[in-house]
């Protein structure tokens, strides 16, 4: 493990209030202009405050990862990039849940309402705000104080590169650090929009969740398909690790969604039948680092300028 990835697991592992972010975005200042790279902090919806090392108006490859922190849950964000199916059956299953919690309460509510002789639309009432307060604390709840792999992993990969590339082949890259991607990818979405001319053919890939399972994952969007082979080969794979790049049939919920020529990465597990999953994040569980992998990422993000 680097002194720098040790440095924000320990320091900046939460990145969710202002105070957090701007303290995070000091630190990413500091190492950039270490490394020579420009750094400049460009805001967007909603207050995001993307951070952007280095010029990706004439990157060949821009590399992006979220800084947002999410809320603690008490379930994982569990996703299945191959099989929508089963991910909508999760979220459904939330969704009923969240509605039986409601019912329950406001049943309880009702109950007393009814001895006390109030109005039991006060019981209705109070159904609808806890099925609410619920989905909000989804967005607006505690930070989760455990991120190794979402997205502290994606954070710690970016660094990497940018202190290993040589210098003198620094305007081959930028990185993008995004904002509010965690309450609906509203950073990378202010970024896309302004920079829409610029960032349309150009390729970017966006590591999220890259710690955590040995199967990797690399989810091409339409512009991005030209450069198959490139990305084929800087990410060939190696003893121990998967790696399929994927251009049709699979969903991954994360900023790349916003870029024509984006490509979504993640690390992933693996059932026994071929399921690739992840089940961890946004919990307190939420706390495999595999180095390996990181590196193993790294590498392929030096190469792959050569190659394009």
């Amino acid at each position: 493990m680097t002194e720098t990835t040790k440095i924000i697991l320990g320091k900046y592992q939460v990145r969710k209030s202002k105070k957090q972010k701007r303290a995070f975005a000091s630190y990413i200042e500091q190492i950039a202009t270490e490394e020579g790279y420009s750094y400049k902090v460009e805001k967007g919806l909603f207050g995001a405050e993307n951070l952007v090392v280095g010029d990706p108006s004439n990157a060949k490859v821009v590399y992006t990862a979220h800084y947002d922190t999410a809320p603690m849950l008490p379930f994982p964000n569990f996703i299945t990039p191959k099989n929508l199916g089963i991910y909508l059956l999760y979220n459904v299953a939330i969704v009923l849940g969240f509605l039986t919690v409601a019912f329950v309460i406001g049943a309880i509510f009702g109950a007393i309402f009814a001895v006390a002789n109030i109005d039991i639309y006060f019981a209705v009432l109070i159904g609808f705000c806890v099925y609410f307060a619920l989905f909000i604390l989804l967005f607006a709840g505690p930070a989760n104080k455990h991120t190794a792999n979402d997205n502290t992993s994606g954070v710690t990969l970016l660094i990497d590169i940018m202190k290993e590339l040589p210098k003198e082949r620094h305007g081959e890259v930028a990185f993008i650090f995004f904002d509010l991607e965690e309450s609906g990818l509203f950073g990378s979405m202010s970024y896309a929009s302004k920079h829409n001319k610029e960032m349309k053919n150009r390729l970017l890939l966006n590591f999220d969740c890259v710690s955590d399972g040995n199967n990797m994952l690399l989810i091409l969007r339409q512009g991005a398909k030209i450069h198959r082979q490139a990305i084929e080969t800087a990410f060939a794979a190696k003893d121990g690790f998967n790696v399929e790049v994927a251009d049709a049939n699979v969903f991954y919920p994360s900023d790349q969604a916003n870029f024509h020529c984006g490509v979504g990465v993640a690390s992933l597990r693996s059932t026994k039948k071929g399921l690739l999953y992840m089940n961890r994040i946004h919990t307190h569980r939420d706390v495999i680092y595999q180095e390996e992998n990181i590196e193993f990422f790294k590498n392929g993000a030096i190469e792959l300028p050569t190659l394009l």
